[in-house]
Formats: C-alpha cells, sequence, structure tokens
C-alpha cells in the first residue's frame, strides 16, 4: 500500500513543512520504506545557513519509525510528541543530504517495541548511495508519560 504525504501527516506529530516524507513505498509488520524529495526544498525547515547537513537524517529516519510504529498500530493514537532517547552506530557516508538531486529512500527497520518505546535501524539512501546509517531508540508519545 502507498501512502501519500497527507495520509503520512494524519499519522505523526510532525506538520507542515516538518513533515519531511512524501511517500511510503511499503512496510509490513517489520518494517517501512519511505521516501522523501523535502531534502531538496530550499526552505526545509533544518537547513542551516543554506547547508543541510547528513546528521539531519537522523530526524528523517526518526519519523520513518514514528510512522511505522502508528500504521502497525492502528488502534493507538497518534502521538502529540515523542522524543529520541539515543542515536547509536551512526555512520555519515556524505556531508550533505542533497549532494545529488535524487529522492530519498528512507528504511527503518523494527528491532524492538515495548510499552511505547521503540528501536529501530535505519538507512538512508539517494540512488544507489547510502547516505546515513544508525539505530535510533525513542519514546513514541511523551505526552501520554506525563
Amino acid at each position: 500500500m502507498r501512502l501519500t504525504r497527507t495520509d503520512i501527516a494524519s499519522r505523526i506529530p510532525h506538520q507542515g513543512r516538518m513533515c519531511l516524507l512524501d511517500a511510503v513505498e511499503q512496510y509490513d509488520e517489520t518494517g517501512i520504506v519511505c521516501q522523501s524529495h523535502t531534502h531538496l526544498l530550499p526552505d526545509n525547515p533544518l537547513r542551516h545557513a543554506g547547508v543541510l547537513g547528513a546528521a539531519t537524517g537522523v530526524e528523517y529516519a526518526a519519523q520513518a519509525m514514528a510512522l511505522h510504529c502508528a500504521l502497525v498500530d492502528e488502534s493507538a493514537p497518534t502521538a502529540s510528541r515523542g522524543y529520541l532517547t539515543s542515536v547509536r552506530e551512526l555512520e555519515l557516508h556524505a556531508t550533505t543530504l542533497d549532494a545529488k538531486q535524487l529522492p530519498l529512500r528512507i528504511t527503518a527497520s523494527r528491532l524492538a517495541c515495548h510499552a511505547g518505546t521503540a528501536m529501530y535501524q535505519f538507512t538512508i539512501h539517494a540512488g544507489d548511495s547510502l547516505l546515513v546509517q544508525g539505530r535510533l531508540a525513542a519514546v513514541l508519545d511523551a505526552a501520554a508519560l506525563a
């Protein structure tokens, strides 16, 4: 099932320009593959002094992770806010996300999920080039814990 930007925004707390994902190519119980062109936009909210550093890929991966959790547990309400608890084994294979004028392919694979927390392995590619990879852990709905 392919999902659009509107479908995505209805399932994650990120809205407007901060919703960085454009489409879901596929997902199942174990992972998700998303696509984005937002890294090419000059008004991308993660740009600093006109540069979109490769480390901002962590936010793309975090949104894919949050979206996957929402898709596999459709009975859960949309999280109003969440936060990363750790970023591990982060490898930057590029300086910026927008060096290639190609869509990003963000793949996130669930390693663990329990009681509002999750851990995922991720990769971000532009075409055949691996740009960023690593592992994320997050609290998915911080408001529910307050």
